[in-house]
Order: structure tokens, then C-alpha cells, then sequence
């Protein structure tokens, strides 16, 4: 058992409404892993972050990205910072992972850069300018496929990501 399609990027990149586009072209279900956590945290990871901290959110994330990535099916779509777990890189391995590349410009649009993004409520399009130069490296070496989705519709995104994995299933 294992995803089809596992979604990384920063962001703004459209991880979420991708992978339900995707999911729902692929005929299967779309698993959001920071979705998880809050749910079974019962709050949200903007809460996680400031009651607990961020090495807590990390390893909760962790955890629930490595049982996603060895129990679910259909799309996987991980938090921005998950691939930068070197034990996260480790379980990548084998899978075949999409990149959702997009630029600032089109990232704050799609986010807004409000409280609900720990990173990024300090000078929010410096710091996520900072998260991406550090994190793109390590996003396109963990890619199997790079996809930009900037100025394109989720369901474009969607269709190329279909296209990539060798059509419909």
C-alpha cells in the first residue's frame, strides 16, 4: 500500500486544492497531512506552534507523514516543511513525488500571508522568500516531477499531473 502521487511545495503552491483536484481526476481520495494533525491534535498547527512550539508540531508531523506515506492510497499532500525532515527525505524515497513550484507573486495571492501560517507572520513575503530559497534545493532533489503552477487553475495543475503519471487510472 502506498500513495500514487505524493504532493510537497511551499506555501501558496496549491498542495491542498491540487491534490483534491488530482484525487478526485484520479478517482481516489487525497490525504492532507497537516489537515491530520490538526484534527487529531484538535487544534490548529497556528495553536500547535504557539502552545507547544515548533520541534513539538515537527515531530507530530513526522509521525503523521510517515504512516500516511505507509498506509494511505490515492494523493498525499505533505506540509511545506515536512521535506525538510531528513527522516521525511528517507521515506520519500521510492515514491513518486510532484513538486508544485510557484512564485511569490501567486503564493500570496492563493494565502494571503495571514496569522494561520506560524513561518510566516513576521515580514511575511521575506520570510517566505527565505523559506523557499532555503527549502527549493531540497524540494527539487526530492522530485520526481516539477510542475509550476503559477497563473494556472488547480484543475490544469491537475490535468498535468495526470499526464506525468501516464494518464488516468
Amino acid at each position: 500500500m502506498a500513495p500514487e502521487v505524493v504532493l510537497i511545495g511551499p506555501p501558496g503552491s496549491g498542495k491542498t486544492t491540487v491534490g483534491a483536484a488530482l484525487a478526485e481526476a484520479l478517482g481516489t481520495m487525497c490525504h492532507d497531512t497537516d489537515a491530520a494533525v490538526e484534527q487529531a491534535q484538535g487544534r490548529t498547527i497556528a495553536d500547535i506552534f504557539i502552545e507547544a512550539g515548533e520541534p513539538a508540531f515537527r515531530t507530530l508531523e513526522r509521525a503523521e507523514v510517515a504512516r500516511a506515506l505507509r498506509e494511505e492510497t490515492g494523493v498525499v499532500a505533505l506540509g511545506g516543511g515536512a521535506p525538510m525532515d531528513p527522516e521525511t527525505q528517507a521515506a520519500l524515497a521510492g515514491h513518486t513525488v510532484v513538486f508544485l513550484d510557484v512564485g511569490i507573486s501567486d503564493a500570496s495571492k492563493r494565502i494571503g500571508f495571514d496569522q494561520s501560517r506560524p513561518l510566516l507572520s513576521v515580514n511575511p513575503r521575506a520570510s517566505w522568500t527565505r523559506l523557499m530559497n532555503e527549502r527549493r534545493p531540497t524540494y527539487t532533489r526530492l522530485a520526481t516531477h516539477v510542475v509550476d503552477t503559477a497563473t494556472r487553475t488547480p484543475e490544469d495543475i491537475a490535468a498535468e499531473i495526470v499526464a506525468l503519471l501516464g494518464g488516468a487510472r
